[in-house]
């Protein structure tokens, strides 16, 4: 193809391109502008011809301009521009984030006669990042306590038994049904407690045989049985310094039980097929979803092993229970899912909303997240409505109780744990210390601070 004929179909080369193109004379009059300058600045090509290119007010060009006395822009000084990002003003008044790049245009004999810039609109990438920043740091400063959430009166104090007993290394067990959060409670324990540069183990008991849970709690030496190729540490060792967190405690067999008594006993462990004990310096946090005393009752649950995990009781609220947090959780979970998908969800309805605080929730957490899971595959719209939700969540008739009790201020709510404590003690100040995981003098204090006597029944 000839020299002619390329200088001919240039033009509809240049408007072919989708990036922004446009050449300027040295004094940086526009002299040209392809069709995707046009559409991306909102100037037809008649606007912005024979206009100084300062019209797009680049808010990198006066920063050029600084200290440049022989040349107007440093362009003319360095000779080329690569990849700089910039924001333009469009015709509108809008700016938009473009990626720069620049040359200088030479005659045939070497002087420079003008140059040329492509711009590429880079705004929704900009935008999609600042988004997800902005995200990210909603997410690290939710209004909850080490990733849970709640600003309800029982989980503040709930929040505050997390505090105190992170100090302690009496056991703790945390009560609650399925799907409450309870091993984030025992992750903040370990988190936020003395123990938390040590290891946090994690073995969920009703996952595991009998045999098996015994070898993975205790370990296990070469020989002790079928597969046992080479001896290997359980749980309790590898927690060494730790936190070891049982999850379901209230499935742990009985022959299971007596050992594990022992190790709260005498702080040791023997491993399967050895009869070799082994020190253990691991804090035992539990969890279940069973009504232990009514095990105990039925004689499925070992009563002294009961009173030795019982020390620092905490009791998780099913969601039913703190509908206030409901909000706070449904726009948590709406924002995450939002962040992972690519539908253009824009938020929840009003309806939606009310249709999540009247429900029951008997899977509590767990399923109010289900539920948006769900719903971000139903959607087609920009809202979630009630009847993106499951049929289990949209068809259920309102059964949650709305009550008109004001929340409790955090003095009244350490008051409140300090009166159950006492109770719960029978008015031992030591025991009562031993619960809320904090000093015996600051029980008392607390005592002297809220006029509360120490008696074996206290009057509220």
């Amino acid at each position: 193809m000839l020299e002619q004929e390329l200088n001919i179909y240039w033009k509809t080369v240049v408007n072919t391109i989708q990036d922004g193109v446009m050449i300027v004379d040295t004094e940086g009059t526009i002299v040209s502008a392809n069709k995707a300058l046009e559409k991306m600045t909102g100037y037809p090509s008649e606007a912005l011809i024979g206009k100084p290119c300062t019209i797009l007010n680049c808010d990198i060009c006066e920063i050029a301009r600084q200290g440049m006395d022989e040349k107007w822009c440093s362009l003319f000084r360095t000779g080329a521009v690569s990849k700089r990002k910039c924001a333009l003003m469009k015709k509108d008044g809008v700016y938009i984030h473009v990626l720069k790049n620049a040359s200088l245009l030479h005659d045939t004999d070497g002087n420079v006669i003008g140059a040329v810039e492509t711009m590429t609109d880079v705004t929704e990438l900009i935008e999609k990042d600042t988004q997800i920043a902005a995200f990210r740091r909603e997410l690290r400063t939710e209004n909850g306590f080490h990733g849970i959430l709640g600003a309800s009166a029982p989980m503040q104090q709930i929040f505050d038994l997390i505090s105190n007993a992170s100090h302690s290394d009496a056991p703790v067990i945390i009560f609650g049904e399925s799907g409450t959060g309870k091993e984030l409670i025992a992750k903040a324990i370990h988190d936020t407690g003395t123990r938390r540069q040590k290891p946090y183990v994690k073995v969920n008991c009703a996952a595991l045989t009998e045999s098996l849970l015994e070898s993975e709690l205790f370990g296990h030496v070469k020989g002790a049985f079928t597969g046992a190729y080479r001896s290997r540490e359980g749980r309790f060792e590898a927690a060494q310094g730790g936190d070891i967190f049982l999850d379901e405690i209230g499935d742990l067999p009985l022959s299971t039980q007596v050992k594990m008594l022992r190790v709260l006993e005498e702080k040791v462990i023997e491993r399967v097929g050895d009869n070799r004990p082994i020190h253990i310096d691991a804090r035992i946090i539990s969890a279940t979803n069973h009504n232990l005393k009514q095990l105990v009752e039925q004689g499925s649950f070992r009563e002294d092993l009961f009173y030795r995990i019982n020390v620092i009781p905490i009791m998780v609220p099913p969601l039913r229970e703190r509908v206030g947090d409901i909000p706070l959780l449904a726009d948590s979970f709406f924002r995450r899912i939002q962040l992972k998908n690519d539908k253009k969800i824009m938020g929840i309805s009003n309806e939606a909303m009310e249709l999540l605080m009247s429900f029951a929730w008997p899977g509590n957490v767990r399923e109010l997240k289900s539920a948006f899971e769900y719903a971000f595959v139903t959607c087609q719209e920009l809202v979630i409505q009630p009847y993106h939700f499951p049929p289990t969540v949209n068809s259920a008739q309102p059964s949650v109780k709305n009550t008109n009790t004001p929340p409790l201020n955090r003095t009244d709510m350490k008051k409140k744990q300090l009166i159950e404590a006492l109770e719960s003690a029978g008015g031992n100040q030591s025991r009562a210390a031993e619960i809320l995981g904090i000093s015996r003098v600051t029980v008392w204090n607390r005592m002297k601070k809220y006029g509360i006597t120490a008696q074996k029944k206290i009057n509220r």
